[in-house]
């Protein structure tokens, strides 16, 4: 499916965060968002999925939802949004409750959600019981287990520490690429989105404008290979070259704020 942005402008108040979104996220795309702190990103996101109502424009979607998608779009968090309370096999399956499945469905979704993720053996230990990778890896399953046909992600691997974080993004581009669902990818991190993005959006500091947006035009399987180093190193140039300025500028305004 496509996820279709005419005209988006938001504000709170008085304070103009979006002004004049245009954006198509193609179907079967990972588009990211990058931008400085304070640009719009995760507002333009929860546009998207409908969680906010844009002070002007409209978002739409095209085409058809995958056979079997019980979810149009879904959400992977930051902060994992687990219920401490449920098992790992709880949290994924909470997802489906309220779909009105047969008992073996239900299972057998969330079966192969956790399987995916390599959660498995996991499936009836506590959050608390597991790293913030793993939690993560729960957040993940969660929204597999209703085949979305739109994934939206807030900076989902913000929290996690360096070493986990490029193994957990090395995990989701695997998934990624076995169901090319429609993604858009919020981040700070110019490595996350060269490594995952077909295309980078970037927006300028607030009220957030479209900058550019750049085409990775590497496929993502070859990313990592020695070969895509010095191509994936001038990216990242080019990419910090379009928000350096704009980046200190915003890291002052919220300094003041």
């Amino acid at each position: 499916m496509e996820l279709v942005c005419e005209g988006i402008s938001h504000r709170y108040g008085a304070l103009e965060v979006l002004d004049g979104i245009d954006l198509t996220v193609r179907a079967g795309e990972c588009l990211a968002l990058l931008g400085p702190s304070g640009c719009g990103k995760s507002t333009l996101l929860g546009i998207m999925g409908g969680i906010l109502k844009p002070s002007a424009g409209r978002v739409s979607v095209a085409g058809n939802p995958p056979a079997g998608s019980l979810n149009p779009i879904t959400y992977i968090f930051q902060d994992f949004a687990l219920l401490p309370w449920r098992t790992v096999e709880g949290n994924v399956a909470l997802a489906l409750e309220h779909r009105n499945l047969a008992a073996g469905e239900l299972r057998a979704r969330v079966g192969e959600a956790l399987a995916r993720t390599n959660l498995t053996e996991f499936s009836t230990a506590f959050p608390r019981q597991l790293s913030g990778g793993m939690r993560q890896r729960v957040g993940i399953a969660r929204a597999l287990a209703v085949d979305p046909a739109i994934l939206l992600m807030d900076e989902p691997l913000s929290a996690l520490d360096a070493q986990t974080r490029d193994l957990l993004m090395e995990d989701f581009l695997k998934l990624w690429l076995a169901t090319r669902t429609t993604s858009v990818y919020v981040t700070h991190n110019l490595h996350e989105a060269i490594r995952l993005a077909d295309r980078i959006c970037v927006l300028s500091r607030r009220p957030g404008r479209i900058k550019e947006i750049v085409a990775v035009d590497l496929p993502q399987a070859d990313r990592a290979m020695p070969v895509a180093a010095r191509a994936m190193a001038e990216l990242g140039e080019r990419l910090w070259d379009a928000i350096r300025a704009e980046a200190q500028v915003a890291e002052r305004e919220i300094a003041d704020g």
